[in-house]
């Protein structure tokens, strides 16, 4: 199994591929969107392991250009601040799988392999409901996403103070 992992974090990346290549992978490295297009040409991976946010790219727009390279891999998405907005917009894209970190490596496993686990942060069943923190959360980052990403049209649509926003965004998601 070939794995591209494209992540901006060296550290991490080493990381992920040392332990991952212990898993029976064979891993390939790439830290900007320019490497990460030109590996994906080269080494045909079947797996990609895809980082959100790469330095000054989004790991969002990556997707449908590796889906068209590699219309058969599996791809897997990995964030440190989810939102239901960007995990549809990372299926919709084509992306196989949505995870967060930390992320232990079980989980990657699983996702990597098809048979992931529901991320219960981004589940919503009749029984259980958001917290009023949460609900914002989840609110901001719909209106940050259609504002593509712009922090002061969103601060202004949600009549909130920019730099308000800018500490919430900075911010870890808030639990259910």
């Amino acid at each position: 199994m070939k794995l591209l992992i494209i992540e901006d974090d060296i550290n991490l990346a080493n990381t992920l591929a040392r332990r991952l290549t212990k898993q029976g992978f064979q891993c390939q490295l790439a830290h900007t969107k320019e490497q990460a297009l030109s590996i994906a040409t080269e080494y045909a991976p079947s797996h990609v392991l895809l980082d959100m946010k790469l330095a000054d790219d989004n790991g969002l727009a990556l997707i449908k250009p590796l889906r068209a390279l590699l219309a058969e891999a599996h791809i897997v998405l990995l964030t440190g601040f989810a939102s239901i907005a960007t995990a549809v917009e990372a299926m919709r894209k084509g992306a196989n799988d949505y995870l967060t970190k930390p992320v232990d490596m079980l989980t990657l496993l699983r996702a990597l392999n098809g048979a992931a686990e529901l991320n219960t942060e981004l589940v919503v069943t009749d029984t259980q409901t958001m917290s009023a923190e949460r609900l914002e959360w989840e609110h901001i980052q719909q209106v940050l996403h259609a504002n593509q990403g712009n922090i002061s049209a969103t601060a202004r649509q949600l009549n909130m103070h920019r730099r308000t926003l800018q500490r919430k965004l900075q911010k870890k998601p808030v639990q259910q």
